[in-house]
């Protein structure tokens, strides 16, 4: 590991901090506005593993808020996309690039051997499978969601009741896209939200900080309010 590469995350970060990221396994669902940016702030950290999933390319609609969509990426698929990017940034960054959807019958598989998953998906029915999945492999969620310029973050570990408390109980088949579907979603949203769940990321993997399990952060950017509340 290039120590130099890292020297600005020193001092807020320990050298065995550092050694640890570099050991830890994150598997990143969903690669659009949030799973993107998530994804470049984890590898320029240094986090040594990342398993990259999405079955989607990029269209022209993502180019408003997808970091990694631009007018050369439009049809190309977002898990080679997001594989070249940490390649570029950190060439020594080991990358399972998966370019099709979690479901329940590959997520054990997926999620072998990871010690946390980032939810950047776009819908509740895949929330609860990966929440399940998730609970299966004994490893926290980190999940994001965005609307318009609005925007929330919930870390669930194993036993947690998670999007239950916000969503209620799904049936199986119930997707829910969302308010997403009808206020939009904007770059900077997208990227500040990003931001919240590569950082509750780091503070699972590192077990440090004020982690958001059981609770929700809430943040309405257009009229700068913010707020945490508990979930029950």
């Amino acid at each position: 590991m290039d120590m130099e590469r890292y020297s600005r995350n020193f001092n807020t970060l320990s050298l065995e901090e550092q050694k640890r990221l570099w050991a830890s396994r994150v598997c990143i669902v969903g690669l659009g506005g949030l799973g993107g940016a998530v994804t470049e702030m984890l590898a320029r950290i240094g986090v040594g593993h990342l398993t990259l999933v999405d079955g989607d390319k990029f269209d022209i609609t993502n180019l408003n808020r997808q970091l990694l969509a631009t007018e050369v990426t439009i049809n190309e698929s977002k898990a080679e996309t997001a594989s070249k990017r940490v390649r570029a940034i950190n060439s020594n960054v080991l990358i399972n690039c998966c370019g099709k959807a979690m479901t329940r019958e590959n997520s054990s598989d997926i999620l072998d051997g990871i010690h946390a998953a980032v939810d950047c998906l776009d819908n509740i029915e895949d929330r609860f499978m990966l929440q399940e999945a998730g609970a299966q492999a004994g490893i926290p969620v980190i999940s994001g969601a965005i609307a318009g310029t609005s925007g929330q973050v919930t870390v669930i570990y194993p036993g947690d009741r998670g999007f239950e408390s916000l969503y209620g109980k799904r049936e199986q088949g119930d997707v829910g896209k969302g308010v997403e579907e009808h206020l939009g979603n904007l770059s900077f949203c997208a990227f500040f939200v990003a931001s919240v769940q590569a950082s509750e990321t780091v503070k699972v993997l590192l077990n440090r900080g004020d982690i958001l399990r059981n609770r929700l952060f809430i943040a309405d950017l257009m009229n700068n309010v913010f707020d945490v509340m508990t979930l029950q």
